[in-house]
């Protein structure tokens, strides 16, 4: 399979590890493991501290599935599938597509979520939001036809921090199942919605035929873990995916599945600890783009540590981001690395020096002018 490059990744790459100032990271902040280890029961101490570094089980550790299944009504362990969460893309998409189907997907969003499937040869069907950056049912309902294989689907958003009604989204299982469509839904930022009336179920939990992606890089502040999983009860549908993994990692980093466990039995505190960020940085944006609305229309988000603002200015998205990291070490993310035609930006409010960042940028502004 040929596939194109991943702009976002390339992007990130060239600046996340270089740019002093990152105005634009998708996750929350990370933990550091001795804060993990802290919550850490005595027995899982010994455990970890006694840790063989072998192979791992193919399916994931048993406890941590156990976990996994508290968070759905209606997930057992067996319906639970560790990995990779980009790996957990990849098989996927392998799994349920094959070269001419169509899929219709959420647009913009992380690239994998369509690239995939594209370098599979499968036809893409945007769902585009509005100029307001809603998701309009009746906009996918016009993209979805008889020879439609998947729907793909991101609540809370990436990159607009955007979410729909349970009602909408009922619509959209409603549409699958009439239809005999599969639902591949991305949920890494479940949990994270500001007024908790905006949560929405899993998908898994309200289609049979339904995965569901979620892990601990956003939410839980742990992207380093690299853990993630799918869940689905689809029982023939969960056997080739564990099947299809043979092919990519095998089995999961067992330090990894150990200290998994350990934030998800204290998962409460950690949710907790990601929206107090959160909500207290995005009053310093809204702040900031309040002062600065002649050219920053800023999109409110519903969920997560992202969101999308439309830059008004006298030159290009990419000019404006690449000016302000050479000269202030400020990295921001052009709508370019979605191949998204409107002019936005992703602001990333999830790390704890938003502050700092966000002098440094308002210097910038000042200095062009604004």
């Amino acid at each position: 399979m040929k596939i194109a490059p991943f702009k976002l990744e390339r992007y990130f790459d060239k600046y996340e590890f270089s740019a002093p100032y990152l105005l634009s990271s998708s996750d929350c902040e990370p933990l550091k493991l001795n804060e993990l280890l802290r919550l850490a029961t005595g027995k899982q101490l010994e455990e970890w501290n006694s840790l063989r570094l072998g192979y791992t089980e193919s399916k994931g550790d048993p406890e941590l599935r156990k976990e996994i299944s508290k968070l759905h009504t209606s997930i057992t362990p067996d319906d639970a599938l560790v990995l990779v969460p980009e790996e957990g893309i990849f098989i996927a998409m392998n799994v349920l597509l094959k070269k001419g189907d169509q899929i219709v997907t959420t647009f913009p969003g992380y690239q994998s979520l369509y690239q995939v499937a594209a370098g599979i040869g499968c036809h893409i069907s945007k769902w585009e939001p509005d100029q307001d950056l809603e998701f309009q049912i009746q906009d996918l309902q016009s993209l979805v036809t008889n020879k439609t294989k998947l729907i793909v689907i991101n609540f809370p958003h990436n990159p607009t921090g955007r979410t729909v009604s349970a009602e909408s989204l009922n619509q959209i299982v409603d549409l699958a199942r009439q239809k005999g469509i599969t639902i591949f839904s991305d949920e890494m930022y479940r949990f994270m919605e500001y007024d908790i009336t905006d949560r929405l179920p899993s998908v898994c939990d309200l289609y049979e035929n339904a995965i569901s992606l979620f892990g601990l890089s956003k939410t839980f502040g742990l992207p380093g873990l690299r853990i993630g999983w799918l869940t689905t009860r689809n029982k023939k549908l969960m056997e080739a995916l564990i099947t299809f993994k043979d092919y990519t990692t095998i089995c999961n980093n067992a330090p990894g599945e150990k200290l998994a466990i350990i934030a998800l039995e204290n998962k409460r505190q950690l949710i907790e600890r990601s929206l107090e960020i959160i909500k207290s940085n995005l009053s310093l944006l809204e702040a900031f783009a309040q002062v600065n609305k002649n050219w920053f229309v800023w999109k409110s988000p519903k969920a997560g540590s992202i969101a999308f603002p439309e830059l008004i200015i006298n030159e290009t998205i990419m000019e404006f981001c690449q000016d302000l990291v050479k000269k202030k070490g400020v990295m921001l993310l052009p709508h370019d690395v979605y191949d998204f035609e409107r002019p936005h930006v992703r602001v990333g409010f999830g790390r704890k020096n938003l502050p700092e960042v966000l002098n440094v940028f308002e210097e910038y502004v000042k200095e062009k002018g604004f």
